[in-house]
């Protein structure tokens, strides 16, 4: 606090400007994060810092999760403020250089003892809302990233064998995974008595495996459901790496699904309907191994009136059409945006409109599901589709981060006759990076599923 107070004070040159404005930047971090804990079940952390620039870059996407009403009071107190702090910059240059001297003190000081390990025996493993009750939230955000500093890649992994070496006549050919945005089953997440998915329905019918998917994330954090599936790396290995992968996981590039299916003759393509910029995917996708990247602008567009985001039905004949021009095996991963929040519109402004929006769109995902079903059962190859949701939504008044967490999976296994091959009856349970290692089992299944994928992060 001191520091930040410092800061301030090299800039305005006024003790009492600083120290307002220390105070209120240690409020504007708490009003945050007590905001986030209650829409996404968990408190600020030192990744989030890393978003900030995707603020600026699209506002549009972060700012309509905030009421209208909340975002005009920000507005105008944030312009008031400027107007009354204005006048009170001093043209002294002493209280300046005060603050300046101030700063590097006490930043120095803080440096020191992170960089000494006088707090090593604290936040030594994972615990993010208790770290934060323990030891205060600016404290936990400063420990968090030295121990994300602090953890070392892994050992470089091994990519599959040739696959004209194995022994499965079914491996397939073709493998389509869907990361589905919010998909969760209605009846779940509501307790209600809703219409069924037909698709999902019919996925579970024929699967070769299904059940419930347990996620970490709620209501966000696409990326963590998505780098398990992608890496097969647990949040017990991560550790505090956990809270955005995304971040380090260049460094883990041999892991990644494209990487290791490379060595068993497969070409992949990574397909987002929305800027490829978030989470850096347009740099980290082609480094973990994909051969073509679509984004947005190779999708058809969304047409006027059409809602804000691809839908997923226009989604998935691009699928089909990526799926028919492949001559090789082909690895396709889609993530997709249309069931992204908010659900408000101009009828959908209470609680039971908001869900009716979302059942609205998740229909449209399930008719994807669907789709893509009849495709893989008609196209004459050995095929795998996996289709699974990658967070719950976060509905205000519907649904709220305690408790379940878990979203659907299905896995569908066809052959060269569009036959289903059928599997598992019952439901099993499994982590997305579980998930990874089960489809790199229907490709090579001599492969043992590590135990560390079993890790189960609900609640």
């Amino acid at each position: 606090m001191t520091s930040v107070f410092a800061l301030w004070l090299a800039g305005f040159g006024n003790a009492t400007a600083a120290a307002v404005l220390a105070i209120a930047a240690m409020a504007l971090f708490t009003v945050a994060s007590n905001a986030k804990y209650k829409m996404l079940g968990e408190p600020l952390v030192f990744s989030d810092l890393a978003l900030i620039a995707g603020i600026f870059r699209h506002p549009r996407f972060y700012f309509t999760a905030i009421p209208a009403r909340q975002r005009w009071m920000a507005a105008i107190g944030t312009s008031a403020a400027v107007i009354a702090l204005l006048p009170l910059i001093s043209a002294r240059p002493q209280p300046h250089l005060m603050g300046v001297g101030l700063l590097l003190l006490t930043s120095g000081a803080v440096w020191w003892l992170l960089r000494a390990g006088r707090f090593d025996s604290m936040a030594t493993s994972p615990d993010l809302t208790g770290d934060v009750a323990r030891f205060g939230l600016i404290a936990a955000l400063l420990l968090y990233w030295q121990r994300w500093r602090r953890t070392p890649d892994p050992r470089p992994c091994p990519t599959l064998a040739p696959i004209g070496d194995l022994a499965s006549p079914a491996a397939p050919q073709l493998i389509v995974m869907v990361q589905c945005e919010s998909f969760a089953d209605p009846v779940e997440i509501t307790g209600e008595a809703l219409p069924a998915l037909p698709g999902l329905d019919r996925a579970r019918a024929i699967a070769w495996q299904h059940g419930d998917l347990h996620v970490s994330g709620f209501g966000a954090y696409t990326m963590r459901t998505e780098y398990g599936v992608l890496f097969g790396r647990s949040e017990t290995a991560l550790g505090f790496r956990r809270y955005d992968p995304f971040l380090s996981a260049q460094g883990e590039a041999s892991y990644a699904l494209p990487a290791r299916l490379a060595g068993a003759g497969y070409q992949s393509s990574f397909v987002h309907p929305h800027d490829l910029r978030f989470y850096s995917r347009d740099r980290l996708m082609p480094a973990i191994g994909f051969d073509e990247v679509v984004g947005e602008s190779s999708i058809a567009p969304v047409p006027v009136g059409g809602g804000r985001y691809v839908d997923d039905r226009t989604l998935g004949a691009t699928l089909v059409d990526l799926a028919n021009q492949a001559a090789t095996p082909r690895l396709i991963y889609a993530v997709t945006m249309e069931n992204h929040g908010p659900w408000d519109s101009e009828n959908a402004r209470d609680a039971a409109g908001r869900l009716d929006a979302y059942l609205h769109r998740l229909r449209s995902s399930d008719a994807m599901l669907g789709d893509l079903i009849q495709y893989l059962s008609t196209d004459g190859r050995p095929a795998l589709l996996v289709f699974f949701g990658d967070h719950r939504p976060s509905i205000p008044g519907v649904t709220a981060p305690g408790g379940a967490r878990h979203t659907p999976y299905v896995v569908v296994r066809f052959d060269a006759d569009g036959r289903i091959l059928k599997g598992q009856s019952a439901a099993i349970d499994l982590t997305p990076a579980a998930l990874h290692h089960l489809v790199l089992r229907c490709v090579q299944p001599d492969i043992a599923m590590p135990d560390s994928a079993f890790n189960h992060s609900e609640g």
